[in-house]
């Protein structure tokens, strides 16, 4: 089964919004990056919390036959990158998210906005 870009980010949301991800932000990648269509940006306010919130987006697409590509950062809880394919996320704790800033980085990009 293929989940097309748009229905992967969706899942992806809404997985981070079960577990109470904070400042969820989608950044529309497509004509700007080679590497993914979206990048999805949240954190969490514990170690435990970012840990939770990446298991979840993790289940929620295998749960749709996604194959994940990579995920990275689960032991420390600081950082987790999630590589979906079309769908990068990276889910910080919430001092890390401020120090990266990666939004910044990509300020080029579209926000999504969700209903």
């Amino acid at each position: 089964m293929t989940v097309k870009p748009e229905e992967l980010l969706h899942l992806v949301v809404a997985a981070a919004e079960e577990k109470k991800a904070h400042d969820i932000v989608a950044l529309n990648l497509q004509n700007i990056s080679l590497v993914a269509d979206f990048f999805v940006i949240c954190h969490g306010n514990s170690d435990t919390q970012v840990q939770a919130i990446a298991t979840e987006i993790r289940k929620q697409a295998e749960s749709h036959g996604v194959r994940m590509r990579g995920i990275e950062g689960m032991d420390s809880g600081r950082w987790v990158l999630i590589d979906i394919g079309d769908v990068v996320v990276h889910v910080f704790h919430r001092e890390e998210r401020e120090y990266y800033n990666i939004e910044r980085l990509w300020s080029d990009a579209k926000v999504v906005e969700f209903a």
